[in-house]
């Protein structure tokens, strides 16, 4: 059971899909990515890779007028874009993003995954989306491997995300808002501990690009050099015995 909010799924956006899927590969050695069809009804194409059970997706507009295409501009190359989050309880997150105003963009309801794309400019510095999953170990954004079950898969994966934001303090009490947690603050840095999966979302004061995601924390076998790829930083390290996500 999931006992909390867990950051499932990073996407990344960029002008060429398959080049920065091939980096993202050569870099962590990941299977060979899904590529969704269904997000041709958005104007894109996608890669998304397995991180132990958690998943790093690349999208990249192929007609103008498309959301991750004004992004792109926006942010002046690729970029971190989207944060996924599965929620224990879907239909109370959708009820505190109602109270709060927050205006949804796109939901999907379906018998094993329902997903709710929020408006980026009332929860500021990425696209914010809640979705759930039944059972909670599949992930059938990912493909018919993970549709209904999880496969057998490697250990780790996605720990933690850097957004850079105009209001720090603002911003994390609006994420924290939509996932029905709390913020500590220290030295400039607001963060929201999602203790049931052992990750952390930083909140620091964007620098010239604007805002968005700019790093992803990864955990894995072994600690590796940090590495540059579609305008964001991957830091790696060791896995520690109970303390990464599985």
């Amino acid at each position: 059971m999931l006992g909390g909010p867990r950051l499932r799924q990073v996407a990344l956006v960029a002008a060429d899909c398959e080049k920065t899927a091939r980096h993202l590969q050569q870099a962590f050695g990941w299977p060979d990515p899904f590529h969704d069809p269904g997000v041709g009804h958005f104007g894109l194409v996608n890669a998304v890779f397995a991180a132990g059970d958690t998943f790093v997706e690349v999208v990249a507009p192929t007609q103008p007028g498309t959301t991750a295409g004004r992004y792109l501009e926006r942010r002046g190359g690729d970029s971190g874009y989207m944060a996924i989050f599965q929620m224990p309880d879907l239909a109370q997150a959708r009820g505190r993003v109602a109270a709060a105003g927050i205006r949804v963009v796109w939901a999907a309801d379906h018998d094993d995954i329902a997903g709710t794309h929020l408006h980026p400019k009332d929860v500021p510095g990425a696209i914010v989306s809640l979705d759930w999953a039944n059972p909670p170990e599949s992930w059938r954004w990912a493909g018919p491997d993970w549709t209904g079950h999880a496969p057998p898969h490697d250990h780790g994966g996605v720990s933690g995300l850097t957004i850079e934001v105009s209001d720090v303090a603002g911003a994390a009490a609006r994420w924290a808002e939509v996932l029905g947690l709390t913020v500590t603050a220290e030295s400039g840095v607001a963060t929201i501990r999602l203790e049931d999966a052992r990750q952390d979302l930083r909140f620091v004061p964007a620098a010239s690009g604007g805002e968005g995601i700019t790093e992803v924390r990864l955990t894995g076998d072994r600690e590796t050099p940090p590495v540059q790829i579609a305008g964001v930083q991957f830091v790696t390290a060791a896995s520690i015995a109970g303390g990464e996500p599985a």
